[in-house]
């Protein structure tokens, strides 16, 4: 989330119990022999919900090869108004889901409450053609390589940046995997999708805001991923800038 300090996670997640609770015969129930599924239930693919709703493991430290490939080709958003095209690419042999982050980075712009609200922009991805920026996901390395090239720093607290004097948007793939304190494990879907609308907001030319009023809902282009507090307020997490329309 461009510059500043930004808190890092814990990357020590707390531990399951050594063994469960015990059973009838005073063996572990984690031991206990367990149905398997069947085979619907182990066919049936994950939903775009369940991904986006599913916190990944990656390495904090991780310094990628620093070489992209572009994901998905041409896509039109819905509606009239101006067309802001966009390129997606993922850096190569990044552990990370690259058609899910394509997807949800196309959902996500032409949903209403993003910068598309009322008709006023339309986001239309793009693949080899022209675009006006590219969303990028990379590495933590890499990212703070390319955030660099503008004068950010994002490897103090591993975040992401609109790196303005390039054509790229870069999004910290921990960041991307992992969230934030501020949202949580249960809000990871929230967090993506705050953290796309936020970088995408600097690229078109928006500054960082404040929490204005306790209690209330934090303005995108607050710094969440570091937090949710200014002076006496407290805001709560908020993805989009017109929360107001239904999803």
């Amino acid at each position: 989330q461009v510059t500043g300090l930004e808190q890092r996670r814990d990357d020590n997640p707390v531990s399951a119990e050594e063994d469960g609770p015990l059973g009838e015969d005073g063996a572990s129930s984690r031991h206990a022999p367990r149905p398997a599924p069947s085979r619907s239930q182990a066919a049936r693919p994950l939903t775009y919900a369940e991904r986006m709703g599913t916190v990944l493991p990656l390495d904090p430290d991780l310094y990628g090869t620093g070489e992209f490939s572009t994901v998905g080709g041409r896509r039109k958003g819905d509606g009239r108004g101006e067309v802001i095209r966009y390129r997606v690419e993922v850096e190569k042999e990044l552990p990370l889901d690259a058609e899910l982050f394509a997807e949800a980075v196309h959902r996500i712009l032409n949903d209403d409450r993003s910068w598309g609200h009322g008709g006023a922009r339309v986001f239309e991805r793009v693949g080899s053609e022209d675009a006006d920026f590219v969303l990028t996901l990379a590495s933590p390395g890499t990212t703070g390589v390319w955030c660099a090239k503008s004068g950010l720093d994002t490897t103090v607290q591993n975040v992401s940046c609109d790196s303005a004097a390039t054509e790229r948007v870069m999004i910290n793939a921990w960041r991307w995997a992992q969230g934030s304190e501020t949202f949580g494990d249960d809000r990871i879907r929230e967090y993506r999708e705050m953290l796309i609308n936020h970088e995408v907001g600097h690229r078109l030319g928006l500054d960082h805001r404040l929490c204005d009023s306790d209690g209330a809902l934090a303005p995108v282009m607050m710094q969440q991923t570091k937090t949710l507090t200014t002076g006496e307020a407290t805001c709560r997490p908020n993805a989009w800038p017109h929360p107001e329309q239904d999803g």
